[in-house]
């Protein structure tokens, strides 16, 4: 059975690759490994050491820390969300549609979702 830290990475993993636009496949070419073993990172199967996760962060331009963000026991707090959001495709392309946004216009959207949220 998985560890709950490699799940997480795992999934933080996906997360960035899926917003940076990139394939499983596209990802392990710039790391230099197959694409089968960027699955098994993501589900969490394997644990990925240390220096493939420098490699990893750098092929997604972000901080090793990335990946370990939210990795704490606040983040087990119920917030209603579903426990896996990462996972959903549907709010994956919620964020990045709404990243695609103009700044002042994405601002207004999310004033306007928050109203929304709160009358409902």
């Amino acid at each position: 059975m998985p560890h709950p830290v490699d799940v997480h990475v795992g999934k933080r993993v996906r997360h960035r690759r899926w917003l940076a636009g990139m394939t499983q496949q596209q990802l392990a070419e710039n790391v230099g490994i197959k694409f089968q073993q960027i699955q098994k990172y993501e589900t969490g199967m394997n644990r990925v050491s240390a220096s493939r996760l420098w490699d990893i962060a750098t092929a997604l331009g972000v901080q090793v820390s990335y990946f370990f963000e939210g990795l704490d026991a606040s983040s087990q707090v119920d917030d209603g969300l579903p426990g896996d959001i990462l996972a959903d495709k549907e709010a994956l392309e919620l964020v990045r549609s709404y990243y695609a946004i103009p700044e002042q216009q994405r601002r207004r959207l999310f004033d306007l979702a928050r109203v929304l949220s709160d009358a409902a």
